[in-house]
């Protein structure tokens, strides 16, 4: 049988094209590379509990996202931020301009590829009033925020988290926000012995002041530790801890900070304004009239240029005798325990008459002014804007905190 083979013409051009494009496959192939593709594209979002960020540009092709802080009507400084960025190739560089405002912009900003465990980025570069931050990410995902996070519901995780942990630890609601959320709390009862002393912790007055709730968490997970100091502490001691105190702003992703009509730090009046206030200063006053009270102690984080941990107190003019030694006996103890990496070397500063007009209203001081006059209350503040300004570096300052109180407390602040 004969077969007759029929060919058509070649297309030269065609043939061309096959050519070309199988050599290019070919050159992928030797190089060990796939054909590239189009850059993904870089999207921002920040619809997720405590998110913000106002979007300024995209750059797709130089891979720049430039973002400033949300601005909320009568809720604060605009200097929080925390954005989600989707699109991004692994293994690429990104690079993130936020701007204008001082308070806005660390020397390192804080990232994640998981939105639970936070690392610093590279140093920023600064330009003008804005600074740009440049870093690698090994995800197609990765969050971006001011600091490391923590938010209303790692709050609520850590309270139930302490309560089936440490004994005689419970939760509790501090009370319902005027936002109708709840602000938890976290209380230690002994339950063998009458307690001889009672501590209030608290953090958040301002909700930007996000490294003061980091302070709080290792505060607690020492204080529920088998540490047999911190099981000393428990024995005999009631122990309340507010770790957001201004968890409205928190949840929305507000600064707080000079917020209308005041901010919490400016509220401890006899008619508060908000809740969370009224709530503590019920509670406080209650220990107080038990003669339980003995310190207390408000979180916060101070200004861009402070470099350690520091206290504010209030004016040693409006203390009595045993109060201002009481307090220098605390101090003490703290510059014992605050070692690093953020030390406490012992400086103070006062907040009275000529640091605000409402001194009187500023929580340490209502505190001073309203209870027993061995009571000693005191602001820490903990520097944000230095490399151990991190989980970590907040954290060991929570429990240096802690065996400063442990040791404060062995000297019978009511003698």
């Amino acid at each position: 049988m004969n077969f007759r083979l029929h060919c058509q013409p070649i297309d030269i051009p065609v043939l061309k094209t096959i050519f070309m494009l199988f050599s290019a496959i070919q050159l992928f192939s030797v190089l060990g590379a796939a054909p590239p593709d189009p850059v993904s594209k870089l999207a921002v979002e920040t619809s997720f509990p405590s998110g913000s960020g106002k979007v300024l540009e995209i750059g797709q092709a130089a891979r720049i996202i430039k973002i400033e802080p949300t601005e909320y009507e009568s809720r604060g400084w605009a200097c929080w931020w925390y954005i989600r960025v989707t699109g991004i190739e692994p293994g690429e560089s990104i690079t993130l301009e936020v701007g204008p405002e001082p308070w806005a912009t660390p020397r390192q900003a804080a990232f994640s590829t998981d939105n639970r465990i936070w690392q610093q980025t590279s140093p920023g570069q600064r330009s003008g009033r804005s600074i740009r931050y440049q870093q690698t990410v090994d995800a197609p995902i990765a969050w971006f925020a001011w600091g490391p996070p923590f938010t209303v519901a790692d709050a609520t995780e850590l309270a139930q988290w302490a309560k089936m942990t440490g004994d005689g630890v419970s939760e509790f609601s501090l009370c319902e926000t005027r936002g109708e959320r709840v602000v938890p709390a976290i209380r230690v009862q002994p339950q063998s012995t009458t307690p001889k002393s009672a501590i209030w912790v608290q953090a958040r007055q301002h909700a930007w002041e996000a490294g003061s709730s980091w302070v709080c968490r290792g505060f607690v997970e020492w204080l529920v530790s088998d540490d047999p100091r911190a099981v000393s502490l428990r024995s005999d001691t009631i122990i309340t801890v507010v770790p957001i105190m201004d968890v409205d702003n928190v949840a929305i992703g507000a600064g707080g900070k000079n917020q209308i009509p005041h901010d919490h730090n400016r509220d401890w009046s006899e008619q508060p304004h908000w809740r969370s206030v009224a709530g503590a200063m019920k509670g406080l006053r209650g220990l107080d009239a038990a003669g339980k009270l003995d310190l207390f102690v408000d979180l916060h984080n101070p200004g861009a240029n402070t470099t350690r941990p520091f206290y504010y107190i209030p004016p040693r003019k409006v203390m009595t005798d045993l109060r201002q030694r009481n307090l220098d006996r605390f101090l003490a103890a703290s510059r014992i325990e605050m070692t690093g990496p953020l030390q406490f070397v012992g400086e103070t500063r006062e907040s009275g008459p000529g640091y605000d007009a409402g001194w009187k209203q500023i929580s340490k001081n209502w505190v001073t002014l309203h209870t027993r006059d061995h009571v000693v209350a005191t602001t820490l503040e903990t520097a944000w804007n230095t490399p151990n300004s991190n989980t970590v570096g907040y954290k060991t300052v929570g429990k240096q905190l802690g065996l400063a109180i442990e040791r404060y407390l062995q000297l019978n602040p009511k003698k």
